[in-house]
């Protein structure tokens, strides 16, 4: 079974996975496992997904492949991404990423201190 039937399945309803195996290896794990956000979508929201990489993000690729407007693509990225957490790419550095960063002399003690102070 795929994502596309798993998510008609349960039309658009939260559900749990409760058991993975491993594919070749007969290796399996149970327990519950929240599947990926990206499967959380609706089918159609994924193919919009797909469509929206497979473009490159244009936009202007967007409107010709689906025969609407700009203002239609943004309403309905916008709409999806509220659906999605952010994921920091660049999360704040730890105490021991200041320290380190100190002890080799890339920041002077008042750097540390005031990271070390908004990192709070």
């Amino acid at each position: 079974m795929d994502w596309q039937e798993l998510t008609d399945l349960t039309h658009g309803r939260p559900f749990v996975v409760e058991r993975v195996r491993l594919a070749g290896s007969g290796i399996a794990i149970e327990g519950p496992f929240e599947p990926p956000q990206l499967a959380q979508l609706s089918g159609d929201d994924q193919v919009f997904i797909t469509a929206f990489v497979r473009s490159h993000g244009s936009i202007k690729e967007m409107e010709r492949i689906f025969g609407v407007s700009y203002p239609t693509i943004k309403s309905r990225l916008n709409r999806i991404a509220e659906r999605l957490d952010f994921v920091d790419t660049d999360p704040a550095p730890t105490g021991a990423d200041v320290v380190d960063r100190l002890r080799q002399g890339e920041i002077s003690v008042q750097e540390a201190l005031a990271e070390l102070e908004k990192s709070r």
